[in-house]
């Protein structure tokens, strides 16, 4: 059989079903082997397979020694000086999506959640929880099968809203990507700069430069291993700082102030809770480091996720319980302020785990934030290129300086108008266009989110509706 023949039919697909089960990488239609040399080594890697016509939306092949198996992972990470495979670990993917998400919101939700109580904030946070975590894994099910198309890795939301929704959907992704990663970059910087200020008595200017080179040269010189080496040990640094505050600040809880349920104080702490939980800017850099393993994923992001969730619960119960009467408050303050003054001990445990809190989630956004700003540049992907990297760090450390007090206003801003559009509404339309896209002749993955069109239109209705009553608050106030 000629090379043109093989190409025409077919692709190589590897198993995961067997311990025995022939493995081979997979290999893009559009980047079969040309040459003898090539498909001899294919032949080292595995006997030859036939793909045969796929489901819509599974992939599957049918060879000599097996029935219809799904693919393990679409690709091989490889190190381009040893040349041998580095595949990401689930652990790694965890830390990644935990430090992303736990970032400046958690600081904000007990200001915005004193009004509605704990227990009704509690409700809140779980319902948020579950809508990111479907959105999260609508944009990771679009990944995969974008990648799958172009048969490559390192695929952005402007690559796949492209593919999915045309040219409109590349503006609104754009944008609203550019727009929430700034806005929080910035607060992320501001916030920083603070505490580094407050600790080591340096101008503003001198902190918030120290922070950005010293993160930010860790996520471009970085390896994908010591990323995450660094990764889990802030991941650990919270988890440590967390459980200090909580020890001290527990035993002087108000139990009666956590009972407290004001259901119509709700809808304002939408916005801030659900951008506390936004981590879907990394799911692309997720899907190219697990080589687009679906399993591994969809475990790293719902377990990345359930850790933020149960720190954000605790969090809020020790800051809200410590306040007593504080939903009955005639002027809004916040409480950590509060906390800060009235407590010598607390204070410093504060700044220490919002110092962590905030460099984990600002390692996940400038990576996600470089890889979409190579994408939309046309730039190699998989190469180290300072351009990308020079344009997602500077714009925010010169508006953090301009404004040092623009934190809680990036918060504030970004959830409402940026967070429920980019990560809310686009990940819905996206995945209804590709599902009932009939013209693509590549199989598609299997899907992560069940309930079809209900559960997409549902997705989408719900951004919609916090969206416009934001909006008529605003016009009405």
């Amino acid at each position: 059989m000629t090379n043109l023949e093989k190409q025409k039919e077919g692709a190589f697909r590897e198993s995961n079903s067997e311990p025995l089960a022939p493995k081979a990488r997979i290999i893009p239609l559009d980047q079969m082997p040309n040459s003898e040399s090539k498909s001899e080594r294919s032949k080292e890697l595995m006997e030859p397979c036939k793909l045969s016509r796929p489901a819509p939306r599974t992939l599957r092949c049918y060879c000599q020694q097996q029935s219809v198996q799904e693919f393990e992972r679409l690709f091989s990470n490889l190190n381009q000086a040893t040349m041998k495979r580095e595949p990401g670990s689930v652990t790694s993917g965890i830390f990644l999506v935990t430090g992303t998400t736990v970032g400046a919101g958690i600081l904000a939700i007990p200001a915005v959640t004193q009004e509605a109580g704990f227990l009704a904030s509690a409700i809140t946070c779980i319902a948020c929880w579950l809508y990111m975590v479907v959105t999260g894994l609508l944009v990771a099910e679009v990944n995969v099968n974008t990648m799958c198309e172009l048969g490559s890795g390192g695929v952005s939301l402007v690559s796949m809203a492209k593919r999915t929704l045309g040219k409109f959907g590349v503006q609104v992704a754009c944008w609203s990507y550019l727009f929430i990663h700034y806005a929080l970059l910035v607060a992320y910087v501001a916030r920083s700069s603070e505490i580094l200020t407050n600790t080591f008595s340096i101008p503003v200017w001198e902190s918030a430069t120290l922070f950005s080179l010293v993160f930010g040269g860790l996520c471009y010189f970085g390896s994908q291993r010591f990323i995450g080496a660094i990764n889990g040990f802030l991941v650990f640094g919270i988890i440590g700082s967390f459980a200090s505050l909580v020890g001290v600040a527990a035993g002087d809880l108000h139990w009666d102030s956590l009972l407290q349920v004001h259901l119509e104080a709700i809808p304002q702490s939408i916005p801030i809770i659900a951008l506390s939980f936004v981590y879907q800017n990394v799911v692309p850099v997720l899907c190219t480091n697990l080589e687009g393993n679906l399993s591994k994923v969809r475990t790293a992001i719902i377990l990345g996720t359930a850790i933020p969730l149960l720190l954000f619960l605790i969090w809020n119960a020790v800051i809200l319980g410590s306040i007593p009467d504080l939903s009955n408050s005639a002027t809004l303050i916040d409480p950590l302020q509060q906390l800060r003054n009235d407590n010598g001990i607390v204070g410093p445990i504060i700044e220490v785990f919002s110092f962590f809190a905030i460099a984990t989630s600002y390692i996940g956004f400038v990576l996600g934030l470089a890889d979409f700003i190579a994408d939309l540049l046309k730039l190699p992907s998989g190469e180290r290129i300072p351009l990308p990297y020079l344009l997602t760090l500077f714009p925010p450390l010169v508006l953090s300086l301009l404004d040092p007090e623009i934190f809680f206003k990036a918060l504030d801003f970004a959830g409402t108008y940026g967070v429920l559009v980019l990560f809310g509404v686009l990940p819905a339309a996206m995945s209804w266009s590709e599902r009932d896209s009939n013209g693509s002749l590549t199989p598609r993955v299997p899907s992560l989110v069940p309930g079809g069109r209900f559960t997409l239109a549902l997705v989408m209705a719900g951004a919609a509706f916090v969206i416009i009553s934001e909006i008529l608050k605003d016009i009405l106030h």
